[in-house]
């Protein structure tokens, strides 16, 4: 009897041995699937990364693409004014205000183009405090004879007093008489129409400005954005486009201005400079240039 009890318990030992191993292999087993699935998502994961980082770049690429158009290159318009402008500021401007220009040609006899193109200059195509605050578009100071609304604007000298207008087209009509309202301009009226360069010049001559490289400021917006065909467009003429954007050999020997730099594209005021043995501050002093920012068809005066 008590062989069999012996017997028993050992056969009840051995089969508790032997269901433990299974179950601790199992244990084991289930380990495994975690490590494969916590391996699968963190490469999807790493995926989705990159997949973003690319739209990302994609994106950007585009959103930059934009900025490299011509109508987004920038200028320095300067005279009574430092401002930068885009092509596309300017060509806004001429868009708003070339019919009064045109219409001052036919009643006043001076070319649009003059008009407009020192519209630009003076302004900065709108942009300037004078404009902004005074809508006075070329710079007109007040002299004796001006009795109506002034600003005291710091320019040759500090807080100068210049005109002031309830809105721009009153600046464009001033401008027109006081052009022709004074003896020192009278002989600009025995130009040609539409010699915008000799016009051009006879404004500095008079003393219309104090900026030596005036005349070539004025004829190079002129010929940028062709405010010329205004002109031919009073007149009754036919226009042709010219085969040449800037200011010829032949305008600046007459006109006994500086050496001009047209600026093309990889010109930098460094290379500008070292080019023409000139240092950076004076070429940006001799061009009225504010900081780096160049753009390219802009003449620099370089001697």
């Amino acid at each position: 009897m008590i062989k069999k009890i012996v017997f028993g318990c050992s056969v009840l030992l051995a089969i508790s041995c032997g269901t433990s191993h299974p179950v601790a292999t199992y244990s084991g087993s289930t380990k495994a699937p975690v490590k494969s699935v916590a391996k699968t998502v963190k490469k999807q994961i790493s995926l989705s990364q990159e997949k973003t980082t690319q739209v990302t770049k994609n994106n950007t690429t585009n959103s930059e693409t934009p900025n490299t158009k011509s109508n987004n290159s920038t200028e320095v318009l300067a005279a009574t004014t430092r401002v930068k402008v885009t092509t596309a500021m300017v060509l806004e401007y001429i868009e708003k205000y070339k019919e009064i220009a045109k219409q001052d040609m036919l009643q006043y006899g001076i070319p649009a183009s003059i008009t407009l193109g020192q519209g630009i200059l003076e302004s900065g195509a709108g942009t300037g405090p004078l404009s902004i605050q005074a809508n006075n578009h070329f710079g007109i100071k007040c002299h004796k004879e001006w009795t109506g609304p002034s600003i005291n604007y710091d320019d040759d000298a500090a807080q100068e007093c210049f005109r002031k207008y309830n809105e721009p087209k009153e600046s464009y009509r001033d401008h027109s008489l006081f052009l022709t309202s004074r003896d020192r301009y009278a002989g600009l009226f025995r130009l040609e129409k539409d010699d915008y360069k000799a016009w051009a010049k006879g404004l500095k001559d008079a003393g219309y400005a104090t900026d030596t490289a005036y005349p070539i400021k004025l004829i190079g917006l002129i010929e940028r954005y062709q405010l010329q065909k205004l002109d031919a467009e009073v007149l009754g003429k036919n226009y042709t486009v010219p085969t040449l954007n800037s200011i010829d050999k032949t305008t600046v020997a007459n006109m006994s201005s500086p050496d001009l730099h047209e600026v093309i594209k990889g010109d930098t005021l460094y290379s500008i400079s070292k080019r023409y043995n000139i240092s950076i501050e004076d070429l940006k002093r001799k061009n009225n240039i504010s900081d780096t920012g160049i753009a390219i068809g802009q003449n620099l005066i370089v001697k």
